[in-house]
This record gives C-alpha cells, structure tokens and sequence, in this order.
C-alpha cells in the first residue's frame, strides 16, 4: 500500500512539473499574467492605444480648423471682389483729375459758399474712398494669411496621419510577437453609440486621471473615466457581475482602469462561455466597440480577439484557462 501511495504522489509531482514545463515552453506565448499578457505587451498596446487617439484628436481639431479658415477664406474672398470696382474707380478718378487743392477750388469756386460745399464734398469722397481702400485691404489680407494658415494644417493633418500609422503598426507588431495579430471577424450586437460621453478638455483631449472614485464592485478605487463606463453599461442593461479593481503586479486592474465583465449570469466560470452568455458577450463587447471614442476605450478583449483604436478587431492568441484566454469574461481597459 505505502509503494502504491509512493507511485500515486510521484505521479502527481510528475505532472505539476510537466504542466509547469508547458506553461513556459520556449516559443510559446508569455502569458503569465492574470489579465492575459505580459507587461511588456501591455505597455506597448497601451502606447499605440494612446498615441492613435491623441494623434485623432489632433487630426479632427486640425480639420475643424481647416474648416473655420475656409470659411473665413470664402467670405474674404468675397468682400474683396464686392470692392474691386469701387477701388478701381477710386483709382480711375486719381488718374484723371489728380488731387486738388486750396487754390484751385478757390480759383475755380464763384463764392466762399460754394468753395465750402466743395471742400465737404471732396472730404466725404476721400473718406468714403478711404474706408473702401482699407476694408479692401482688410478683406485681401485676411484671405492671404487663410491660405497660410490652411497649408499648415494640411501639413498639420498628414503629420498626425503619419502618426496614426505607426501606432497601428506598433500594435499589430506587439500583437504579432505573441503569435496574435491578423483581422479577426469582431462581435455583432450593442446597440448604437449612445453612451454619455467622459469629460474631456476644452481641446477634445481626454484629461489624465488618476485611481479616485470609489470602486462599485470591489473595496478598490478606479478611475472616473471608467467609472463612467461602467455605468454606461449597466444603463445598457449590461448588469451581470463585474469586478474592476484588483492588487496585482502589473496591467490595468491595479491603476483602476480595467473592468472584466463575467459573460454567465452567475458570475465568472471556469469554462468558455457558449449559447446565451456567449450572445451576451459578444454584444458587450460590441457595445464597448461602438461607444469607444465617448468611453475613451483603450482595448477591449473577448474571445481571443482584441479590438484598439488603431487596429480594429485583432486576433489575441493565448493559452490557458478561460479566464486567461478570455473566453468567460470580457476585459475592457481604458485610457
């Protein structure tokens, strides 16, 4: 009995190692974290999440303005030409009559009456003349600085462009390097984008926020940005259970910017969701996708599939539980 007891525990032993031995087998995926990723991925994907959506911001801001300017541009131009044949006939009439002055009105003047009646009536012409020259002036200036100020943000705009290219790059690039990447087909479902939108600064930038507000479904805190999220989800009738913060090592959960939400009705299980619960996911996930620009989303993960501003729904290989492929919850991250 003892010798059967002896193999049975060398037997378990043997297969703790071997499980270990799998887990980081050379060429296989780094996932040893919780969330699904390795620090390392998770900083990169969060560089490119964040510099795609500041570059954006930057690019729609530089088209309104482009916007503005052509507006202004227009409407100089068109003052300008309303005034062309008042400033040629100012200019038509200097040539010919030249300028007068004191001694020839005088001289050609048959009473100090109607000497004063002349020099009224020149000085209203000359100011008249004067303000259509400046407003000319005016209008032609205007237009000139326009079409400067509108080549600058054209440059402005292929800059940011440019940008947003190479964060796209850098994601699909870190995706790759873990053996994901690749378009993936994403979710159906959610609704529409109708989520109250988070603050943001008078430029359209999203404000730097730090771990703030009391955590709803933990004794943690998160941020207020997610916070609100959260709640745009339950409004949307998302409301199976939710845990946001968590004390781990690394990733979003500890900053208060990750929420993952369980797919069963019950809660997080140790199996792939499938029929309801995966109906229930994949329109979360959706969801989360459509209102990510007014949530101010970072990632989204479901079902080995990772969507970013940058890269739209990509394919997010892992290996383990359910929990690390994220098969039973979804893990929304924001910025």
């Amino acid at each position: 009995m003892a010798a059967a007891l002896l193999r049975r525990t060398a037997c378990v032993c043997a297969s703790i190692v071997a499980f270990a031995m799998l887990a980081v087998a050379p060429g296989s995926p780094a996932w040893a974290d919780p969330e699904g990723g390795s620090k390392t991925l998770r900083e990169q994907l969060e560089s490119a999440a964040k510099g795609h959506v500041e570059a954006k911001q930057k690019l729609d801001a530089s088209k309104k303005r482009q916007k503005q300017l052509q507006t202004a541009l227009i409407a100089a131009q068109v003052d300008a030409k309303s005034l062309e044949d008042q400033v040629k006939e100012v200019a038509d009439r200097s040539y010919r009559l030249g300028r007068f002055n004191t001694m020839s009105m005088l001289l050609s003047s048959s009473s100090p009456n109607t000497f004063l009646q002349r020099v009224q009536g020149l000085d209203m012409m000359a100011q008249i003349n004067g303000q259509a020259l400046v407003r000319y002036q005016a209008a032609v200036t205007t237009a000139e600085r326009a079409k400067k100020a509108i080549d600058l943000e054209v440059k402005e705009q292929s800059k940011q462009v440019t940008v947003m290219a190479k964060k796209k790059e850098q994601a699909e690039q870190a995706l790759a390097s873990v053996g994901g990447g690749g378009a993936a087909g994403g979710f159906a479902g959610g609704g529409s984008a109708s989520a109250k939108a988070a603050p943001r600064n008078s430029d359209g930038s999203l404000p730097s926020e730090g771990c703030t507000v009391n955590d709803p479904t933990t004794s943690g805190c998160i941020t207020p940005r997610l916070l609100n999220a959260y709640q745009q989800a339950r409004a949307a009738s998302f409301k199976r259970y939710t845990s946001c913060f968590s004390q781990r090592s690394s990733g979003e959960h500890p900053k208060g910017r990750a929420c993952d939400f369980s797919a069963a009705a019950g809660g997080f299980e140790n199996v792939a969701a499938t029929g309801d619960d995966k109906s229930y996911g994949d329109s979360l996930a959706a969801y989360l996708v459509k209102n990510a620009s007014r949530l101010g989303v970072m990632y989204v993960i479901w079902y080995r599939q990772i969507w970013m501003p940058s890269t739209g729904w990509r394919k997010y290989s892992a290996t383990g539980d359910p929990a690390a492929v994220h098969t039973n919850h979804v893990h929304l991250s924001v910025l």
